[in-house]
């Protein structure tokens, strides 16, 4: 199982946001190449990097932020938050992104998100399905869906899709534990690459959501608050 750091931004700094929300707002430092380069030191080859100015605004903002870690890490880097449009698709792998995530464009625009997925194949898109007792979140997690986030995933595997990030957006920052009971259910139904996100608070946590069969965890909070060392993660990957 890959174990991918992350690095939420917002105002060009590092943050950290508890559910979502955008009022929790914690900076953990102010320069995210700064964190990135902490990362690649310790041994990480992935980096899961979030616009969240971006999620807001409904377009890519920190892109610059982006290339920065491109050209001066060597971390692979998957990007999400804000791309609506292939043009913002241009910009996010033009300034070196490995892979993109969509979420909100898969629900509102899914014919444009099937046009990514077969002009750039199923290796660099990856679907978002971040949700709220089980339905589909979009717009940075501010507008809440009617589509069982089970239903969604199958839906567009169907048309294509290989990779998911999934987040129970209960689950978020809250520090204790994932949504076992659900990438379970999930990869019971689903023959995906599912990337767990949300809640993973020690290194027995990733070891569950390996035991699933995840294909990769998405660790954020449990970093920067200190719950688990660069050094602990380093001997998983």
């Amino acid at each position: 199982m890959r174990i991918i750091p992350a690095i939420d931004i917002m105002n060009g700094k590092c943050v950290r946001l508890t559910k979502g929300d955008y009022a929790t707002e914690k900076i953990y430092n102010i320069n995210p190449l700064e964190v990135a380069k902490e990362f690649e030191a310790n041994g990480m080859l992935y980096l899961h990097l979030v616009d969240l100015d971006g999620a807001r605004a409904k377009q890519i903002i920190n892109y610059k932020v982006l290339n920065d870690i491109t050209t001066k890490t060597k971390l692979i880097v998957d990007f999400g938050g804000g791309l609506k449009s292939t043009e913002d698709l241009k910009i996010a792998f033009g300034n070196g992104a490995s892979q993109i995530t969509g979420g909100s464009i898969a629900v509102t625009n899914p014919q444009l998100f099937i046009e990514w997925i077969q002009t750039y194949g199923p290796n660099k898109i990856i679907l978002g399905a971040d949700c709220n007792n089980r339905m589909i979140a979009t717009q940075g997690w501010l507008e809440n869906t009617e589509l069982d986030v089970v239903d969604f995933i199958k839906d567009y595997q169907a048309k294509g899709v290989d990779y998911v990030i999934s987040t129970d957006i209960n689950k978020d920052g809250m520090l204790q534990g994932s949504a076992n009971e659900l990438y379970t259910e999930i990869l019971s139904k689903l023959n995906i690459k599912l990337i767990a996100s949300g809640g993973v608070s020690n290194i027995a946590d990733l070891e569950k959501l390996k035991a699933i069969g995840c294909e990769g965890a998405i660790v954020g909070k449990a970093i920067y608050e200190k719950k688990i060392s660069l050094k602990e993660l380093s001997t998983l990957c």
